[in-house]
Order: structure tokens, then sequence, then C-alpha cells
């Protein structure tokens, strides 16, 4: 396939999404990117949307589906920003702390599926509830503010939003592309059972697996935090919905990946999805009706991607 038919192929979807999102944002009389705060409401979008693709696609790829990580971001930001208004630091000391305190949480999720041994699913959704329980009792269900630091209100800025999108695109790329452990990990991946009998350690790649998706959900966390100012408080699984919003991003990416790099079909379908999300803001559709129309698109595309061959033959004759 030639260089031009490969970058038609990943920017066809991403540049379909956003002209049918600019006419029709266009029709209702609405600017889709024009005003600051709606570029900043984009790329901040983009850059939550990649980080939980990114963690989620991590596991997901090897047959573990977890579903502690939505909690790993909340815990790990609760305990950074507890630490960082104690100092009166400033956001990159929050920024630092939550990566390096959710790559713990994720290795200690990891930790616990390698040593007990039980259905990936499972051990999360226990996880999930444990990290939700102690965030809950950090803050006694209060949550934490930052009203008294506005260098934390301030974060959010386009250049910072692409700067975090950057770094984890760049780390996904050199780990998973460049490094002995990725080529294991593709490795496990495409066949588990003949990787390990090559050799391969299956447990220690697990656990960096895990340590990665942490760092990245606790990036995150921040995000989100520094964004609205406050954390709020999530038990019963109220942790959990942060993930759902990578699937039809990371379907597409996957999709993308054919044309492209599975990481850049990953960044390709986060824009997508923020463009998406953007026009439901800048349309002002409530909250119940974006949810509908966001799982009519995942379903379609999903029933197009089992249908694809199908289809092409149709095409055909």
């Amino acid at each position: 396939m030639s260089r031009g038919k490969r970058i038609a192929g990943a920017l066809a979807i991403p540049a379909g999404v956003l002209i049918v999102c600019m006419l029709i944002s266009m029709s209702c009389g609405v600017s889709l990117f024009g005003s600051p705060l709606s570029r900043i409401t984009f790329v901040r979008a983009g850059a939550n949307v990649l980080l939980v693709t990114f963690a989620l696609s991590i596991n997901l790829n090897s047959g573990r589906f977890d579903f502690s990580i939505g909690s790993a971001a909340l815990l790990s930001s609760v305990i950074s920003s507890m630490i960082t208004l104690k100092l009166n630091a400033g956001p990159v000391v929050m920024l630092i702390l939550s990566v390096v305190i959710g790559g713990i949480l994720g290795l200690l999720s990891g930790f616990v599926y390698v040593t007990v041994k039980l259905p990936p699913i499972i051990v999360s959704l226990g996880m999930a509830l444990f990290y939700e329980g102690m965030a809950f009792t950090l803050t006694g269900g209060h949550g934490v503010s930052f009203a008294s630091n506005t260098a934390l209100l301030g974060f959010g800025t386009v250049t910072n939003y692409l700067l975090i999108s950057a770094a984890a695109l760049i780390l996904m790329i050199a780990v998973f592309d460049h490094t002995s452990f990725g080529y294991e990990y593709k490795a496990l991946v495409s066949g588990q059972k003949v990787a390990v009998n090559t050799g391969i350690r299956e447990v220690p790649n697990a656990l960096i697996c895990y340590l990665i998706a942490g760092a990245l959900m606790g990036a995150q966390g921040f995000i989100s935090a520094t964004n609205n100012g406050a954390i709020t408080m999530s038990l019963n699984f109220g942790s959990i919905s942060p993930m759902f919003m990578a699937f039809l991003p990371m379907f597409i990416g996957g999709f993308i990946g054919r044309y492209t790099s599975d990481k850049v079909g990953y960044l390709l379908g986060a824009l997508t999805s923020a463009t998406i999300s953007l026009t439901y803001i800048r349309l002002d559709i409530p909250s119940s009706t974006q949810q509908i129309v966001s799982a009519l698109l995942m379903v379609t595309f999903l029933i197009y991607l089992n249908n694809e061959g199908k289809l092409k033959q149709l095409l055909k004759h």
C-alpha cells in the first residue's frame, strides 16, 4: 500500500467526523472552534480520552479487562492533591505525584492479579472497590477542593494538555515498539502459550503492563481533578464510568491502525471522540442524549467492522 493511501486511510474517519460535526454546528449557527474555551475543551477531552484509551488497551489486548483503572485515577489524584495542598506546591508536583502513585496502584493491582490467580475481571472489580473505599476514607467522604491553590486551577492550557498527550504517545511508542519488553508483550498477545514456551516470562510482563496503565491513569486523574477544581468521591463502582469513554476511540484506533501504528490510531481515535464531545457541548445536548448517540455510534461502527467483508463484496457487485 502506498504512503498516500495509508495517510488517506488513517485520516478518513477523523476528517470525516470533523467535517460532519462542523457542518452540523454551522447549521445550528454555532462555530465549533469559535472561542479559546472551545479549543481548550477539545484538547483537554483529547488528552483525557487518549490516556484512558492507552491504559485500557494495554491490558485489554492481552485479554485482561481491568475495571480498576478509574479508581486508580481517583485515588492517585486524591493522595497527590492532599500532599500538594499540604506542601502548597504547584501543578507540576501534583502531576508527578499522580503519575508515580498511579503507577504504584496499578502495580499493586497487577501483583494481586498474578498472586491470587483469579480471572482479571473479578480481581479488578475487587481492587476498584478497595481503591474507592480508600479515597472515601482519606477524604472523609467530602472529596478534595483546590480553592486554596489557584496554581492548580490555572494548569488547564492547550500547551499543557498537548505536552501531556505528546509525553504519553512517546512513552507508548518507545516502550511497546522499541524495547525488549514491547517485543515480548506483542509475542504474548499474538500467542501466549507459544511465547511462554519460548522462555518469555508472562508475570513480569503483566506487572509492567499494570504499572504503565496505572501511571497513565494517574495523569488522567490529575487532568480531571485540576479541570474540575475539586475531586468528588465515587463509591459502588462509580469510578468505572471514565473507562467507557475509551471504547469507541479504541475501536476506531484499531481500525486506523491498519494504515499506521496502533498508537497513532488511538491518538486519531481520541481526537475523533474529542470532536464529537465538543459538538455535544457546543450544541448544548443533554447528557442522556449524548449517551444514546455515543452508544449508537459505537454499535454502528462495530456492526460495520463485523460485516466489512460482506459490504466490500456488495460494493464490488
